[in-house]
Order: C-alpha cells, then structure tokens, then sequence
C-alpha cells in the first residue's frame, strides 16, 4: 500500500494523487471497479476537466507518470499527508499543512512515539502523525461520531498504515481515553470544542517521565479556560501560537539610483521648487536634490521577493505544554467562581 512505505511502481489497491494544477489533484484509489449510485459495480472510470480516465490502467506505471486522458494530460503522483490533505474528503473542517507542522514540532515526537488524538476528524493530522511515529510507533485516536471513526478505520486499512493506529469511538470529555492507556502516551493533541474538559484525562495518559500536550482552537475564550485547567494539573511552559503562512512572490522590480556626488561638492545648484523655499532645510533641498540631479534617472533593476497583498485568515490557536515528571508535578486547586453579585440575584438597572 502506498502510504505505508515510498515505491516506484503503481500497484493493485494503491492510491494516487491525480495531478492536474496546483489547485486540482484528486485522490484515486486503483481498482478495476467500483459500484454506482444503483449499487451496481461499474468499469472504474475517474472524469475530469480534461476527459477521463481509466483508472485500472495506471497499473504497472511509475509514480510521476505523465498519463494520457481523453482531451489532455495529468500526472499520478505518489500520495504523501500534504496531498492527501490537499485531497481527501471533507468530513468536519481539517487542520492543514502550516498548523500541522507546528504541532508536530511541539509534539516533539519521534518513531517509535506513542500519541494519543482526539478529535479523529476526517483524518488530515492523523496520516502526518503516523508518518512521524512509524514503524515502532502506535497513535490512538478518538471521535464521538460513529460514522466518521468507521469511515476513517477503512481509509487507513486502505492506506496500509491500519497496524500504526488504534481508532475508537468515544467521549474523552467524559469518559477519558481509557484506563488501558494511563500513563503509556508520550504526547497528547485535542482538536475538541471543550478541550479544557480532557486536561485531566491527558494528563493521567501521558507517562511518568513527562511529555507533550498540544490543544487546537478557534477561539481566544477556548484558550484561556485551558491554559487555565493546565496549570492546575501540573502542566508547565505554556505558550500559545497562531500560524498565519505569507508566500512571498519572486518579482523583478526597478529603482532610482541615488546620486550622492553633491556630498562631495560645497555646494549644489539644483533647479528645484524647494531651493526658492528660504523655510526649507539645507539638508532637505540637498536631498531632493540627489534624486533630480540626474535627469536621465538610472534605474537598478533587481529581483526581490514581495509579500502578497491579501493573506490566508485565522485558523486557529495552538496550545502548547510540557507535562513534568510525576516527582516535578505541582497541581493547585481551582480559583473559587468571581461575581460581582455574589449570592444576589441578577438586577436591571434603571435609570
């Protein structure tokens, strides 16, 4: 299978990446047939803008292939968790590529690491972690959602990378991820709408000798009610980030010379509006001089990169924290609720 390790050659039941743009690549399973919406199994034949494809006919073929169509050409390209999150089906909204990155590096995992996740989702981390982890390395994931914790159970086995990842469905808020699991994480990542709830459990998963939590939020109010269960479960070196990618493009771009021969001069003669100004400094007038001094105004050209002038917006915000040694843990108890009306019932003032 083509997730579990790189190969040359296209196979029986691999999956492929059909490139057409940067903006239009579909994942392919190879299979001879597939069944239609009348549950009817059909020729497997992918269409897209530029004709269709037979999908059975990628057998044999190399990775990187340019393949005919029926009115152009595509590429098959060997699947990779970047492409498969450029391409899989959505079934919640995913993390993408910039967040990933970042919490695997504040994972601080390795091969052979054990990482606890929840929310599974439509699976977008879960293939990166895998890849991160492998071969001696096992991921435990959990979703609430039946249906989603089948759908994905099927994608990895499809993948080939079932035997690095345990998925169940089950409420860690409530229920924890397990008694079977306390203590044997080295990391624990929660992509939960009330993740300050899972604190706990993360902490009595993670392992004697310390390790990793990472939390992924949308909203501001999230992250502070977590921050706030970390610190009184023992967590330490909180910081939270957001990733904001900015793609800077290659541009060639000209620019006045600056004549800077008047430094040398005791004095310039410059026909100039701002030489007939008496208030203006001699430094100014000097100034604009230096650019009108020359009147065939020579140009540098240059190649330099330039910021976009529109950027991808928030996603969300990462959660980061070390969870010490269970000799270095400190726990506090939880600040008593503030009110300003305390044991009063709510007013309507009136003026």
């Amino acid at each position: 299978m083509s997730f579990e390790k790189f190969k040359d050659v296209i196979e029986q039941g691999d999956t492929v990446i059909l490139y057409l743009s940067v903006n239009n690549m579909h994942a392919i399973q190879v299979q001879p047939k597939i069944k239609n919406k009348k549950d009817e199994w059909v020729e497997n034949v992918f269409q897209t803008m530029y004709g269709a494809l037979k999908v059975q006919s990628l057998v044999g073929k190399k990775f990187g292939t340019k393949v005919a169509l029926s009115r152009g050409w595509a590429y098959v390209l060997h699947p990779t968790p970047e492409l498969w999150t450029l391409t899989l089906p959505h079934r919640t909204q995913i993390i993408y590529t910039p967040d990933i990155s970042m919490i695997i590096f504040q994972l601080e995992i390795r091969p052979g690491s054990v990482v606890i996740e929840s929310g599974t989702g439509s699976g977008s981390l879960s293939h990166a972690l895998i890849r991160c982890i492998k071969p001696l390395g096992h991921l435990y994931t959990f979703d609430f959602h039946e249906y989603r914790v089948s759908v994905v159970r099927e994608e990895f086995e499809a993948h080939g990378i079932g035997q690095f990842v345990t998925v169940e469905q089950r409420d860690v808020c409530q229920n924890g991820f397990g008694t079977e699991l306390n203590g044997k994480a080295d990391a624990v990542f929660l992509d939960l709408p009330h993740p300050w709830e899972a604190v706990p459990h993360a902490a009595a998963a993670i392992k004697d000798s310390g390790g990793r939590f990472v939390s992924f939020s949308p909203c501001i109010e999230q992250v502070q009610r977590t921050c706030e269960a970390l610190s009184q479960h023992g967590f330490m070196e909180l910081a939270t980030t957001e990733c904001l990618q900015k793609e800077l493009q290659v541009q060639t771009r000209n620019m006045p010379i600056l004549q800077l021969d008047f430094l040398k001069q005791k004095s310039v003669e410059v026909k100039d509006p701002a030489a007939e100004n008496p208030e203006a400094s001699t430094s100014e007038k000097q100034g604009r001089g230096a650019w009108k001094s020359n009147s065939n105004r020579e140009m540098s050209r240059f190649v330099t990169g330039m910021p976009p002038q529109t950027m991808t917006g928030h996603t969300g915000y990462l959660t980061a924290a070390t969870l010490p040694p269970i000799w270095a843990r400190v726990t506090r108890p939880s600040d008593p609720p503030t009110s300003s009306h305390q044991g009063q019932p709510n007013e309507i003032l009136e003026s």
